[in-house]
């Protein structure tokens, strides 16, 4: 959990003993009143009961790097975020959302469909943990890729009228444009033609060439996810 008032305020909040709560999540009563204390960190499984039991966002999940997600693993993980485009599958893992865009983030050869996605995510959960993440992303220079998600989540939220979310990611916008690469990068399609790399670079939207990403997905185009 992020914090240790989390895991305490969320357990008042459901009306529910530390007796209740750890019969339901599978533990003794003894180390759920450690976990409350910030004597034991959950491990990643019991981070999930617990957050699913009390309700929590999938921010309060574990902030832990799972490598380069494939195509499946990231659409269930999308699905499990509530995704509208991809309820219909099965959730194979709750991820953080934090966690769920750095993996995405590292695989350069993502279907349209799942590229199209990953706006939501930033949009959806502006509350993220930021810091974690434009560290690692920095650390795998993946800050251009970040960049290009974070504007048009952005223009998402601006054109929803979400405020907050649109303060929010200004924000982190402004740290990662000090750190923009000036390499061309691509989210989808990583061994492209050259000729569609040509058409690209002269076709592309603003915020992909603002951070010289090879890629024609526009806010507009994430308008009819719900």
């Amino acid at each position: 959990m992020q914090t240790v008032t989390n895991l305490r305020t969320a357990r008042a909040r459901a009306g529910l003993t530390q007796l209740q709560l750890a019969s339901r999540v599978r533990v003794t009563q003894a180390y759920l009143s450690m976990l409350e204390r910030g004597l034991r960190l959950p491990s990643p499984a019991l981070a999930r009961r617990l957050a699913r039991e009390l309700e929590l966002s999938p921010v309060s999940l574990p902030l832990q790097a799972v490598g380069v997600l494939g195509a499946d693993a990231l659409a269930r993980g999308l699905a499990g975020l509530g995704y509208p485009g991809l309820a219909y599958l099965k959730p194979r893992r709750w991820l953080n959302p934090a966690v769920l865009l750095l993996g995405a983030l590292e695989n350069p050869r993502l279907e349209g469909r799942l590229v199209e996605a990953l706006p939501w995510v930033p949009f959806r959960y502006s509350d993220l943990d930021w810091g974690w993440l434009l560290a690692r992303a920095k650390q795998h220079d993946l800050q251009n890729r970040l960049g290009f998600v974070v504007r048009l989540a952005f223009e998402l939220a601006t054109r929803r009228h979400s405020a907050e979310a649109a303060a929010k990611l200004e924000a982190v916008l402004q740290q990662l444009s000090r750190a923009k690469l000036a390499r061309e990068d691509t989210l989808s399609e990583g061994s492209m033609t050259d000729a569609e790399r040509r058409w690209l670079r002269e076709h592309r939207p603003p915020a992909a060439a603002e951070w010289n990403l090879l890629s024609d997905l526009t806010s507009e185009q994430l308008l009819r996810v719900d």
